[in-house]
């Protein structure tokens, strides 16, 4: 029989120690019943939301060194006993003694009936940056950097923004359904655009299920307005996967026209033309290129509009991907920022005199973005920015995006 924390644990040790990426380790758990796979992904995410905050409860009890997968195991069992109230404690200490290595039992018993007892371990007062970074388990050096560029107040609020559970927002795909069928249903209410929230689970209706809505990101939809596509035109999407903003392109351009949509990883463009073909998009060619390399004839025919919504660091994304605060390093930045300018130097070769280059990221970091534009447009002075926007993600219940409109003159 399967046990759900057994499997969470060996999903956390695979994220936090063999730098795993959580939805796709728990994408595999398809074997379990729906109640099962609710505790395993309350369990990761819980776990890996409050990472530091929990090692922080348990850590003051522990007078040895403690093995890797122990510790892990402390952190999932202290995420059950402090958040988690409808597991009885007792139920949680068994489970864990169960889970630990032999040689580990009574240490683990110890260490938890202490956290049991005395309750949730308060933050030292004092710099607020400091505390806030502990109580939301952030790297006290991002918050930092969000300080220096968007203000303590927000810095604080992203944080905070970032341990809430994640909303799921529609769009509606209009190459399907009218948006009127949509706006009509009474457990739906619109929001700007075609965007929309649904008073239940989304992504179990026949809308979702026969491609006439599309579930995607709040902030994420206001991506493809920016590059002011008509019907008619011949667009590039460079780095495409997973074809949301693909789609939503292929509808705003009233399915007429050219659309290629590229990306690096095969296995991820097949993913783009599952997409198409599931939402009716007729349009589209799928290309397999690396982003940041010439390619010739797009530099020979260029396009109308070109989106290079570029790999980035993912810190408007902490919400889905929590495991990225625990990977992520200044270095790690620095060396995206790279490959990011790489890849707009190779968008810009692509874009026809008129035209329009989009620039967008899933980031909260000046560096990725109104820098990397600002060290753009010295490079390529043909090039004007017309508009930019940051997404702060407590703005919008949102991820975090920051997105750039620039117009080639010549």
């Amino acid at each position: 029989m399967n046990n759900p924390r057994k499997i969470a644990l060996d999903a956390l040790c695979r994220v936090i120690h063999q730098n795993g990426y959580a939805n796709l380790i728990l994408r595999r758990q398809n074997d379990l019943s729906p109640a099962d796979q609710a505790l395993v992904s309350a369990l990761v995410y819980g776990t890996l939301r409050n990472y530091l905050w929990l090692e922080y409860q348990w850590r003051g009890y522990a007078e040895k060194k403690v093995r890797p997968q122990t510790a892990v195991l402390l952190d999932m069992s202290v995420f059950q006993l402090l958040y988690l109230q409808k597991i009885p404690a007792y139920a949680v200490l068994s489970e864990a003694v169960e889970l630990a290595a032999e040689r580990d039992r009574r240490f683990v018993n110890a260490v938890l009936r202490q956290v049991e007892r005395n309750g949730i371990r308060p933050a030292p007062e004092g710099d607020p940056l400091k505390k806030t970074a502990l109580e939301t388990s952030h790297p006290e050096w991002l918050l930092r950097l969000w300080q220096a560029h968007y203000g303590e107040a927000d810095a604080l609020a992203i944080a905070a923004h970032d341990q809430t559970s994640a909303g799921v927002y529609g769009r509606i795909n209009r190459l399907r359904i009218s948006p009127q069928e949509i706006q009509a249903h009474p457990e739906v209410t619109m929001l700007e655009n075609d965007c929309f929230r649904y008073r239940g689970v989304l992504s179990r209706t026949p809308w979702f299920r026969d491609g006439q809505v599309v579930i995607q990101d709040r902030a994420a939809q206001l991506i493809p307005y920016y590059l002011d596509v008509k019907p008619g035109m011949d667009v590039l999407d460079l780095c495409a996967a997973p074809g949301t903003k693909t789609q939503q392109i292929a509808v705003l351009m009233e399915n007429q026209g050219k659309l290629t949509a590229n990306d690096v990883n095969p296995g991820r463009v097949k993913l783009i033309e599952q997409l198409m073909e599931k939402t009716g998009v007729g349009i589209c060619r799928t290309t397999v290129q690396d982003a940041s390399v010439p390619v010739e004839e797009w530099q020979r025919e260029g396009f109308d509009r070109v989106l290079a919504d570029a790999p980035c660091s993912g810190l408007g994304d902490l919400r889905h991907k929590p495991e990225i605060r625990l990977h992520v390093t200044p270095q790690s930045i620095d060396e995206l920022v790279s490959l990011q300018q790489r890849i707009l130097d190779c968008s810009a070769d692509y874009v026809r005199p008129g035209g329009i280059l989009v620039y967008s990221t899933c980031t909260l970091n000046r560096k990725e973005n109104e820098n990397q534009v600002r060290d753009f447009l010295r490079r390529h002075p043909g090039f004007v920015l017309n508009r930019e926007k940051t997404c702060l993600p407590q703005e919008l219940d949102s991820d975090g995006f920051y997105m750039a409109q620039l117009t080639r003159n010549s």
